[in-house]
């Protein structure tokens, strides 16, 4: 399998049929040069596009009806005499052309939805319709004539449908149409019936080539969901709705499923299909060092114009990122994230993602089929579900010398005991919401020792051989029309303290849902009380910063026998309605670092400047001092 590339442009072409002379603009050589001013080493061009409409020559679609030439083979050509890879993007839920025709073929939330055609946009198709058969040839055309290194799908998703192809295979199938559960069972086979055609179809002509689902999502504990995927391409882009702690998250999940991954961003102001947007360059040199400090490779999405010509506004300002990219490539090659904790999830943990983030602790966020042998600690999040199974398996991390912090009601079974144990038991769902939260002493608490508000449930439990962290405090009542007091909220009532964290040796709770309540409200003694359980539980973490500010990364990735410690930091303002954008960069100085070793290294080297800096060790840890941050600084750790 052709390996992913460490600089891709993801190049969308969705171009309508009232525009003519499509690609009349295109030169060869100014694509390249395009190219090359970027410092792009892949780029997926289109063979058909939403629109419906292919982009080279075809017996199986309908060719664009302003282009009068092979655009797609000339990109290729281009791309082979520049030494650039190049996938082929192939729309597969989008095609209007076709839905305009074929209405009988579209995804319908029932029977008798009534689609109209007079708003502009888009139709989803449906997989289990004859359109499948369509796009299988039209797959089968591309990989005989072009033999593409990758073919990107687009628009795949599990798709709940009830039009009279999905009736009729669901009453077949002795499935409910009715049934919102049976609907989308079945919308899974759908799915899956058309991944494997894919597969079938283009490794069947051409086994190596890279194959790519793109449902704008990888959906957390679904492991058969990405099994088709030969690799992972995760869509992000920080100033569409994403925001910019949206990636660190997903990439902290999908380096857990043994694929190759890489982050796709955006050269837009907000959002895909934006003729005119630019970013600053100062964010896209971020968003593309984000990927590289968590593991991925990097895309960033481009619209070329109809005209085929690109461009070189868009192409100077990606190469000012990619030139980076560049020279830092070769410390990113084939790395391995160093992770402290395991957060233990049934869906991505915003709440977690980012007091972690937050606070510098190296992390993976783990489903239930991971390994958690080889972590620190353990957090199981608020509402994470049980099993028997998954008792067995946090039993056993425990009995090997794991720790554990749980919060809300993760990890009590029906009877309301932890881990099947007495020594931790919930009597009951707090009835009191919202109350409140007070530390037993000052320590890691800005604000000292008051009580604070917690918004979200929480339960009252009874324990054994822990130790008390905080208390809860109950309100006087809850707020209701008979009874409630000022604006918001009733007041803590003195009277009613208990306790509400706790923590013992291996083993610490949390009564309230606190991860859900900082992704709402992002209080800061949320973020404080669950970092001071952390450090209870996790005295040797492998990492400790200081100075870098709450929105700046720490990570640290292994490489061969060395260590590659990445530090970034850019300040984010909201522009417009609620984009968020990067553009002044704040340069951060003496950043202090501490990693915990059993050698001594042989240097400590910024990168790529190839600089050696002082450091000191203890027989335990390294310890060193960047001088400047501006953006992004690599440390490479020899041995």
């Amino acid at each position: 399998m052709d390996k992913m590339r460490f600089r891709q442009i993801h190049l969308d072409f969705h171009t309508s049929p009232a525009i003519k002379n499509v690609g009349g603009a295109f030169v060869k050589e100014e694509f390249i040069a395009a190219l090359k001013a970027g410092h792009v080493d892949s780029v997926t061009v289109f063979s058909k596009c939403h629109h419906g409409y292919s982009y080279h020559p075809t017996k199986v679609n309908e060719t664009h009806p302003g282009l009068d030439f092979d655009l797609l083979g000339e990109e290729l050509d281009a791309c082979k005499k520049a030494g650039v890879r190049a996938p082929v993007y192939i729309s597969a839920g989008l095609d209007e052309k076709y839905a305009v025709n074929h209405p009988e073929h579209l995804v319908r939330s029932s029977p008798d939805q009534v689609i109209t055609f007079d708003q502009p946009g888009y139709h989803l198709l449906c997989l289990n319709t004859p359109y499948l058969d369509l796009l299988l040839s039209q797959v089968r055309e591309v990989m005989e004539k072009y033999r593409p290194t990758g073919i990107f799908m687009d628009i795949c998703d599990i798709r709940p449908c009830r039009c009279p192809y999905c009736v009729a295979s669901m009453k077949e199938k002795g499935y409910d149409p009715a049934d919102p559960s049976d609907v989308y069972r079945h919308g899974r086979e759908v799915y899956f019936n058309y991944t494997k055609m894919i597969e079938k179809t283009v490794h069947g002509i051409e086994p190596a080539t890279a194959i790519f689902h793109n449902a704008g999502r990888v959906p957390f504990g679904d492991r058969e969901f990405s099994s088709y995927d030969t690799h992972l391409e995760l869509e992000s882009l920080p100033t569409g709705g994403w925001g910019y702690d949206h990636f660190p998250m997903t990439a902290s999940y999908s380096r857990c499923l043994g694929k190759e991954y890489l982050g796709m961003t955006g050269k837009f102001h907000t959002t895909w299909g934006e003729f005119g947007g630019f970013k600053h360059p100062n964010a896209l040199k971020y968003e593309t060092s984000l990927s590289l400090a968590l593991g991925a490779k990097c895309s960033v999405g481009d619209q070329l114009h109809p005209s085929g010509k690109p461009d070189m506004s868009t192409y100077k300002l990606i190469g000012e990122a990619y030139a980076e990219v560049e020279k830092k490539e070769q410390f990113c090659n084939n790395v391995t994230a160093v992770a402290d904790i395991a957060v233990l999830a049934d869906d991505y943990p915003t709440g977690a993602n980012r007091v972690l983030l937050e606070r510098k602790y190296l992390f993976d966020i783990v489903d239930k089929y991971c390994d958690i042998s080889g972590y620190k600690l353990v957090i199981l999040p608020d509402h994470l579900s049980y099993s028997a199974e998954l008792k067995e398996k946090l039993k056993k991390y425990l009995q090997s010398g794991g720790r554990i912090l749980a919060t809300g009601s993760a990890g009590f079974d029906e009877n309301g005991l932890f881990l099947g144990e007495d020594k931790l038991k919930i009597t009951r769902k707090n009835e009191n919401k919202p109350n409140y939260m007070r530390p037993k002493s000052e320590e890691g608490f800005v604000n000292g020792v008051t009580e604070y508000h917690m918004s979200t449930d929480s339960y009252r439990f009874e324990y054994k051989g822990f130790d008390a962290v905080a208390y809860g405090v109950d309100s006087y009542f809850n707020r209701t029309s008979e009874h409630f007091c000022s604006h918001r909220h009733t007041p803590a009532d003195p009277g009613s303290r208990y306790e509400g964290a706790v923590v013992s040796d291996n083993i610490g709770y949390i009564c309230w849902n606190i991860f859900e309540d900082y992704a709402t409200l992002g209080s800061l003694h949320l973020k404080e009380l669950a970092a001071l359980m952390i450090e209870k539980l996790l005295p040797d973490k492998t990492l400790t910063v200081y100075g870098l500010p709450d929105r700046g990364i720490a990570t640290l990735m292994k490489q061969g026998e060395r260590y590659v410690n990445h530090l970034l930091y850019a300040h984010t303002s909201i522009r417009g309605r609620n984009t968020e954008v990067i553009e002044d960069i704040v340069p951060l100085y003496n950043i202090k670092v501490k990693i915990k070793t059993d050698k001594k290294p042989s240097s400590v080297t910024l990168q790529p400047q190839n600089e050696a800096i002082p450091f000191e060790y203890d027989g335990k840890a390294v310890s060193y001092t960047v001088p400047c941050v501006y953006i992004h600084q690599l440390v490479v750790i020899e041995f």
